[in-house]
């Protein structure tokens, strides 16, 4: 069986973590979240401050019009465009190396040129994600509210930055699917199908 991707773009606080974890545990597959994307990428020497300005969209000072980056890094205009490469470059290297399932990270847009990607994205009512966030984050429903506008736009301003199109766009994915319908393994399970129909068990 040859290698897919799966890339998973989810609102925050609708369980599309859990839902990427339990379809790549589901399938044998590999799992990267943004969690452990950023680790390989600190190892490439950019700290997390560095990946945190950069997905606020900051214009990171250190200007480099004439310079070349380690490892053979193409010239940047700042420090913002090489971290951004870097990123674009890790996600490519995860998806050759085997299947897997990519979480974030605008995945769908950095693999839109692989023919054997299916782009997922996971959404849930307001109400259900406020919820989720107050559990995971022992926050009061009023914080759970301002912290859950407060991730949506930083995260639609990334991915439109990035991709010049809307997070949620029908248009750049392959299926949408509300995570509060089927709960997080049945959700899981339903993309398993979907993903096994298209591409078979999955074993390498």
């Amino acid at each position: 069986m040859e290698q897919y991707v799966v890339t998973v773009g989810c609102e925050y606080g609708c369980g599309g973590s859990a839902v990427g974890r339990a379809l790549a545990r589901n399938l044998e597959i590999a799992y990267y979240d943004r969690t452990l994307i950023d680790k390989i990428i600190e190892e490439t020497g950019v700290s997390h401050d560095l990946m945190k300005m950069a997905d606020a969209g900051k214009d990171i000072k250190g200007k480099r019009e004439n310079a070349s980056g380690p490892a053979g890094l193409p010239k940047y205009k700042n420090l913002t465009d090489r971290v951004v490469y870097i990123q674009k470059e890790v996600v490519k290297k995860l998806a050759a190396r085997s299947s897997c399932v990519i979480i974030g990270r605008c995945s769908d847009y950095i693999l839109r040129n692989n023919p054997r990607c299916v782009n997922v994205f996971i959404y849930a009512p307001d109400e259900i994600r406020i919820q989720n966030i107050m559990k995971s984050h022992s926050l009061s429903e009023s914080d759970a509210k301002i912290l859950l506008l407060e991730k949506d736009k930083r995260y639609h301003k990334r991915h439109l930055a990035l991709t010049g199109s809307n997070r949620g766009d029908r248009h750049n994915r392959d299926i949408l699917i509300n995570s509060a319908f089927l709960g997080v393994e049945g959700t899981a399970e339903y993309l398993e199908e979907l993903i096994q129909k298209k591409y078979g068990s999955g074993e390498e």
